[in-house]
């Protein structure tokens, strides 16, 4: 699963204080009970399901037959999950004879008494009529799944304009067991049958191979899906709606993607390197793609980013993209080669426990490392793996082991431990036994266990028989131990002895860290290597050094998941930038030089950072460049704007020179508003309005009426809020509501909300706060935005109370605080 980063992205703003106060409070949590591998006392062996749906009342109508066994001791008895069902009948199958069972039922656990003593080499079928009711059931969400009812219908009447009716399903961590009765455990694998009966207009997607589809006398079709080999009940998946289903292929398979009807010209441009990523992932791994076919499907409404359920991955419908906005680059295709990765790491071999959880996600995590390595270079991928490493330590997760055997719900084992952190732990293990050792170790954890299901011992032990060394340490301190190094790094040169010094302290307190790591003394572009180990509270490492070195750089492959304190010089940095040459390399010295810009050396390693040859870097200097000390670089700030190959860098630029209130540039920024990217188009428009507020506002308008995504949304709300023209309305509240649940939408709320403190008229009033409400209402409570945006509301009250005071319509301005406070949240 892909967290859904648009949501979470909200928590780095003022939420972060609520976010540390329930990550505290689940910190506390989560020791205080042990959560065991679930007991398997029977084993699923194969599951068929007939399933037809009520979707005006969002049910699902069903016959599903379980055939298992007792795991090892002989049983009469078995216990399903079954979450808010109504069950019509349980009964014992045996061929074409059924014979009714008693069971007790409690809205959860399905109790069944068999019809005798099953031995552990003795197979039956149960059958089960049901009717499950997903949208009465109320669950516990996380962070990562902010819904647990694992069957969605979205738009079930057809009363929400512009939306789609669908059904799709979402069964992590526990879910699919409220549509269908199951072991809904990870540690459990079956093969499936589904026949599912929907509108003949639908097409369907689920587990496996479509087999046939049956039309139906009532207007409806009957599609059999058939799934051959064995998967856990969690990644079981039901989709269903009028998508637009755009074909592919990999090596004879099937390989396709299910999108809104609208974006069908632009799927294979969101989607498309799908089959390559498959050609990749199958060579590192060894392990060609083992499942039968591959779809992706967007789903309206979901609640996370992905999700991997096996052959059918299911998206949010943020991986809609048009073709402006992907001018920009695809800002899903980390998350395509996430879930694609699951294939092999979560769904051909799973964990046996969410405590385990980071078999599935660290390796998912690390995948988009992987492919940004692959397909577009190490300065992408470490730029990816500088990103993730950042969520981690901000994220206040340091007392959480990796594997983690203690916590107060499995939902929150869906964190930036077992994502980000996971995904830095492999990276330095690659780095540790190299490149071979570490696909090579991969290959055999994969077949060793592939259908099964497996815990991180596991891993330990193919890595250990590959590469004959002893990796307790590393797993013992880093899968089963929690926090992380921080570091104080000293370097010096004592002349005398010809010696080259390096003292690294440990200050994190609870435990000291055992770290292979690269010093690399550089003297001009000459590179001596020297592999240490830090093990020591403090350590102290000696060279031979005939010279002071230029650059003695700790750490020198930036691979270390920690946080550093060093003490080199503006010199020593610029030195680093130019020589060591690593994306981190060279982050680091612009953002060290950065606060040096009084001093011409920096503002000359500005303009020189200012043409990096990534453009990711190119855009972090300009981020940190000030022009009010390096007036100099002016015009390279505005060649960039003009020509630089990337647009999200020349959108930069741009910021840049609008925050210089410059006439002079109302001309670059006016040709720019047409440009293909929302990006550049967006900073262009906010730019224009620092110089010519009349001129913007009316390009605004115009812009308005085209249609929008992105950036662009956001800039043209923006400056028709600023305007204060309530003739505005319409078209502010137009674009916003068009925002999904994003940051974005985030930082215009406020806007909105004092602009509808100055408008008149009622109805606009309510239609706005009804926008607000119905934004909020989209958030779970657990992100703590609420109280934010009920403060938003606030403000406009507030200034309705004040021009009640200035004697305007004293009744109308009552009715829209009253209307306002029936909308708050107690």
């Amino acid at each position: 699963m892909k967290k859904n980063l648009t949501i979470l992205s909200l928590l780095a703003l003022s939420l972060t204080s609520a976010f540390a106060q329930t990550e505290e409070k689940a910190d506390t949590a989560w020791k205080h009970e042990y959560r065991a591998t679930p007991e398997k006392t029977h084993a699923l062996i194969h599951t068929k399901l007939e399933a037809s749906f009520d979707i005006p009342n969002s049910q699902l109508k069903g016959n599903v037959w379980l055939t298992l066994k007792p795991h090892f001791y002989p049983s009469n008895t078995l216990v399903l999950d079954a979450k808010g069902m109504e069950i019509g009948y349980v009964g014992i199958q045996k061929g074409a004879n059924r014979t009714k069972l008693d069971f007790t039922y409690d809205g959860l656990l399905l109790n069944i008494k068999l019809d005798k003593v099953y031995k552990n080499n003795e197979p039956y079928t149960v059958y089960i009529q049901y009717l499950a009711k997903p949208s009465e059931f109320k669950s516990k969400g996380s962070n990562a799944i902010t819904d647990a009812r694992g069957m969605y219908f979205i738009n079930p009447k057809g009363v929400e304009k512009n939306k789609p009716t669908q059904i799709w399903t979402q069964g992590e961590t526990e879910a699919t067991s409220v549509w269908v009765p199951i072991i809904d455990k990870t540690n459990q694998k079956t093969t499936q049958e589904f026949y599912l009966t929907v509108p003949a207009k639908w097409v369907t997607l689920s587990n496996g191979k479509l087999m046939s589809q049956k039309p139906n006398t009532n207007g409806t079709r009957t599609d059999y899906w058939k799934m051959d080999q064995p998967h856990s009940p969690y990644l079981f998946f039901v989709g269903a709606g009028d998508f637009a289903v755009v074909k592919d292929s990999w090596r004879g398979k099937e390989v396709n993607y299910y999108v809104d009807k609208e974006y069908a010209s632009v799927a294979k441009k969101i989607f498309g390197l799908t089959p390559e990523m498959m050609t990749f992932f199958s060579k590192i791994t060894g392990v060609d793609y083992p499942w039968v076919k591959y779809s992706q499907i967007t789903g309206h409404d979901y609640v996370s980013g992905a999700m991997e359920n096996t052959t059918a991955t299911l998206h949010s419908d943020a991986a809609h993209q048009d073709a402006r906005e992907l001018v920009d680059g695809n800002n899903w295709e980390g998350t395509i080669a996430h879930e694609l990765f699951h294939q092999w790491f979560g769904d051909y071999v799973t964990t046996e426990s969410w405590s385990n959880l980071t078999l599935n996600e660290s390796f998912a995590n690390y995948s988009e490392y992987l492919w940004d390595e692959y397909k577009y270079g190490k300065d992408r991928a470490d730029a990816t793996h500088y990103s993730a490493m950042q969520g981690y330590l901000g994220s206040g997760s340091e007392k959480k082991d990796l594997v983690r055997f203690y916590y107060s719900d499995k939902e929150d084992m869906f964190d930036a431990v077992s994502y980000n952190k996971g995904g830095r732990i492999l990276h330095m293990l690659r780095n540790y036994i190299g490149d071979s050792a570490f696909f090579k170790s991969l290959n055999l954890y994969l077949t060793t266990n592939k259908y099964k299901t497996a815990e991180a011992h596991q891993l330990r032990l193919a890595f250990e028989e590959v590469t004959g060394k002893d990796l307790n340490w590393f797993f013992n301190q880093w899968y089963f131990g929690a926090g992380h190094p921080t570091l104080d790094i000293t370097y010096s040169y004592d002349d005398a002895s010809k010696k080259a010094m390096v003292v690294v302290k440990q200050t994190q307190k609870d435990k000291l860290f055992q770290l292979p790591v690269a010093i690399d003394i550089y003297n001009g572009s000459n590179k001596i290597r020297h592999q240490v180990w830090v093990k020591n509270a403090v350590d102290t490492f000696s060279f031979d050094a005939a010279v002071k070195p230029d650059l003695i750089n700790f750490d020198g492959d930036k691979i270390l998941l920690g946080v550093k304190k060093e003490n080199k010089t503006l010199e020593e940095y610029i030195h680093q930038y130019k020589y060591a040459g690593l994306y981190l390399d060279r982050r680091e010295a612009i953002d060290f030089v950065a606060k040096k810009q009084d001093d011409a050396k920096a503002v000359a390693f500005m303009k020189e950072a200012l043409n990096d040859k990534y453009s990711g870097l190119r855009s972090f200097a300009l981020t940190k460049l000030d022009l009010k000390k390096a007036a100099v670089i002016e015009a390279t700030v505005e060649s960039i704007a003009k020509k630089d190959p990337s647009r999200i860098t020349r959108s930069r630029a741009v910021e840049i020179l609008g925050n210089l209130k410059k006439p002079a540039y109302k001309a670059l920024f006016t040709s720019l508003l047409n440009d293909s990217s929302y990006t550049l188009s967006a900073a262009a428009l906010t730019a224009l309005e620092k110089i010519d507020a009349t001129a913007a506002l009316a390009e605004a308008k115009r812009l308005s009426k085209q249609p929008m995504k992105g950036n662009l949304v956001e800039a043209i709300a923006t400056a028709l809020i600023k305007s204060g023209d309530e003739s505005s309305f319409d078209e502010i509240i137009e674009s916003y509501s068009k925002m999904g649940v994003t940051q974005a939408k985030f930082n215009l709320t406020s806007s909105l909300a004092n602009f509808l403190g100055i408008i008149k008229n009622t109805e606009k009033v309510k239609r706005g706060v009804d926008e607000i409400v119905q934004f909020r209402n989209a958030i779970p409570e657990q992100f703590g935005v609420t109280p934010v945006i009920d403060s938003f509301l606030k403000t406009v009250i507030g200034k309705k109370e004040t021009a009640k005071k200035s004697g305007e319509d004293v009744t109308a301005l009552q009715e829209q605080i009253d209307y306002i406070k029936s909308k708050l949240k107690s």
